[in-house]
């Protein structure tokens, strides 16, 4: 027997078609507490759009427009 896994999924932004690492705000509202990137069985999205927005984000901190980890 296997048991079933409730999801608690949040409200995420709608991504736009061309996901752009300097859309901060964006991406913002894909990170979990911690700083890291919420899976897309969380967030909703396509396995597509997660590939891009993991290296939109994984960009944007080296940029250093966003934070690897959150602050305590």
């Amino acid at each position: 027997m296997s048991k079933k896994v409730k999801l608690q999924k949040t409200a995420r932004p709608e991504l736009p078609e061309y996901i752009d690492y300097k859309d901060v705000e964006t991406l913002r509202g894909y990170l979990s507490s911690f700083g890291r990137i919420v899976p897309h069985y969380y967030s909703g999205i396509s396995l597509r759009q997660q590939k891009q927005l993991a290296l939109a984000i994984k960009r944007a901190r080296e940029m250093g427009m966003l934070p690897y980890t959150r602050k305590y």
